[in-house]
């Protein structure tokens, strides 16, 4: 039998427990209104085993965007339609020391962004996305993910819309200087169509099944795809805290300023954490402490 399909409900509870007394060492992000109505205390986690068995617990139907988390998607979305060899001419795959919105990296790289789990990777990764304008490039987007996955992400127009209340500068100016730097076609569709697809939401059931797709072979992701997403999960997927806890838990990671954390265990299943409170790097504080423990006790990590 599989690592994760040994855990019990009793198990999973004691951890969430546990982990949720750390949620009071995080906070919920308030530069977005609609963000910023999170209960800091909601916990939810769903893990997808290969084995078919599900395991949940927690505040398990609350929505929620996926904000950066869907950066891991777009990244293999692009892969499996136009191939590694073009992807990674536009964006490069070294991990970053610097927030995830920071221009001085982008500067000091010339414009070339140094991976796709960052913002200035994923906007240029969101101007090549295939569709006509933001909407359509969105809708396909979220219907292949939805029939792939066999999930229901759907776009949070409530969400979108506090989002282009409260753009963010930042995006702004590492957006014009891509432009600059010849690495956007249009620098309006780009951050449309990339706060649209942060603005995908769901329940941690959904974000699980995604992460079934990068877990292990369902006919439908190429291998190779599959494990240069998780490469880059693992040295990219949580900013630049990924070193610490490629130490600490040992597998491919991503997480949102939403509140979601994916982890995935290649060969054996996936583990979708929901909770809003995030630490200074923006990575949810409860969700790490519990793939953290549960890493350790079933000793989940790819590093042997």
């Amino acid at each position: 039998m599989k690592r994760l399909d040994r855990l019990t409900t009793t198990e999973l509870s004691a951890w969430v427990q546990q982990a949720k007394t750390k949620a009071e060492y995080g906070k919920v992000i308030d530069r977005i209104p609609q963000l910023a109505l999170a209960d800091p205390g909601w916990f939810a986690v769903h893990i997808c085993c290969k084995s078919g068995k599900t395991i949940s617990f927690g505040d398990t139907a609350c929505v929620f965007p996926l904000m950066s988390v869907i950066k891991t998607f777009s990244l293999l979305y692009l892969l499996e339609h136009l191939g590694a060899e073009k992807v990674f001419g536009w964006v490069g795959v070294e991990p970053s020391d610097a927030p995830f919105n920071c221009l001085e990296q982008l500067i000091s790289d010339r414009g070339h962004p140094r991976n796709p789990m960052i913002n200035s990777g994923a906007i240029t990764l969101s101007d090549k996305l295939p569709g006509k304008d933001a909407n359509q490039r969105t809708l396909l987007f979220c219907q292949w993910l939805n029939q792939l996955a066999d999930c229901q992400l759907s776009l949070d127009e409530e969400m979108l819309a506090s989002v282009r209340l409260t753009r963010s500068t930042a995006n702004e100016v590492i957006a014009n200087y891509l432009a600059q730097a010849g690495h956007l076609e249009n620098i309006e569709i780009a951050l449309d169509n990339y706060e649209q697809i942060c603005c995908l939401s769901g329940r941690v059931e959904d974000l699980a099944l995604l992460g079934k797709l990068l877990a292990f072979d369902n006919g439908c992701i190429s291998p190779q795809n599959r494990r240069i997403v998780n490469a880059v999960m693992s040295t990219c997927g949580l900013y630049e805290a990924s070193a610490e806890f490629a130490v600490k838990i040992g597998l491919p990671m991503k997480s949102g300023i939403g509140g979601g954390l994916l982890a995935i265990v290649p060969g054996e299943g996936a583990i979708a954490c929901y909770s809003p409170a995030l630490d200074r790097v923006g990575n949810p504080v409860a969700g790490l402490v519990f793939v953290e423990a549960l890493a350790q006790e079933l000793q989940l990590s790819i590093f042997g």
